[in-house]
């Protein structure tokens, strides 16, 4: 996907969608994805244990945020190592295909897998297009046009005007980022969105190469995100998980005045990442070491 995105202003900011601009990671995660992972991947008879390795992935772990194809794989690794899905005598398997795909492709979304299948004609990889279609599908009918942003995301984004470029940097498809922001009345404060068929967040944050130094800034839930930042030498403002309403009012009342100001890197950065460090944990509850 090309986007044509040339500086208006002297800073940029681009904001991740999903559990940092709006509060839909839960409900897309446990009411959209789960059903349609359980449903496809046949894991029915072990559905408790794939809820909580869903969730453990996609929402309370440092792997959250992260593209829905790398998820699935995390996802089955983990159901695959778990001694209680062994004992039912579930045979987890990692479908190759799209490790594979993976691999070769950056822009990981059903655009590029729909080539892919057209091209390889996989049962595999139709079989990962229908599971991510049908994701979409579900999003759309149960997520709908009812999620607000957090409090405090409007008044950011207002108070940015005339001063910084905003550019939304999701891995969700870029359809429904432009719905979600649209339906809200957000749509009129961003300049781009870029969405998984733009390509990874990194690539999407490419354009703020173009501003000056500690003039660019990433805003996001995920420590994807923040990796995102420091290969384009971007600050980080971290949405806490389950702390978002806090991290919201103290960006609004305290970051931008200091991205604004030039007195957000250094010890101010450190402390912000030192406590988003604390939010999610590198092993799942069920193993402890």
């Amino acid at each position: 996907m090309d986007i044509d995105f040339t500086p208006k202003h002297d800073y940029f900011v681009g904001i991740d969608s999903d559990g940092c601009a709006f509060d839909t990671m839960e409900l897309k995660h446990k009411e959209c994805f789960a059903p349609n992972t359980i449903y496809h991947w046949h894991l029915q008879s072990i559905s408790k244990y794939a809820r909580e390795a869903i969730e453990f992935v996609n929402l309370y772990s440092k792997s959250r945020g992260i593209n829905r194809f790398p998820a699935l794989i995390e996802v089955l690794q983990w159901l695959q190592k778990r001694p209680e899905v062994k004992a039912r005598g579930v045979k987890i398997e990692i479908p190759q295909e799209v490790v594979e795909w993976m691999n070769k492709e950056t822009k990981l979304g059903n655009i590029t897998l729909a080539e892919k299948v057209k091209e390889t004609n996989d049962p595999v990889l139709k079989k990962t297009l229908a599971w991510s279609i049908e994701v979409n599908e579900t999003i759309d009918k149960i997520v709908g046009e009812g999620v607000p942003p957090f409090p405090f995301v409007r008044e950011s984004l207002q108070k940015f005007e005339g001063k910084a470029d905003i550019m939304v940097v999701s891995a969700t498809p870029q359809a429904a980022l432009v719905k979600e922001w649209d339906n809200q009345g957000l749509l009129p404060f961003v300049q781009a969105i870029c969405g998984q068929e733009a390509g990874t967040k990194k690539e999407s944050l490419q354009w703020s190469k173009k501003y000056p130094a500690n003039h660019t800034l990433m805003i996001g839930d995920a420590p994807g995100d923040y990796k995102a930042a420091v290969a384009n030498n971007a600050l980080f403002f971290p949405i806490n998980p389950g702390a978002e309403e806090k991290s919201w009012e103290r960006f609004f009342n305290e970051g931008i005045g200091r991205f604004l100001g030039n007195s957000f890197a250094g010890d101010y950065q450190q402390e912000l990442l030192a406590d988003f460090d604390t939010h999610l944990p590198v092993l799942p509850p069920w193993k402890s070491e």
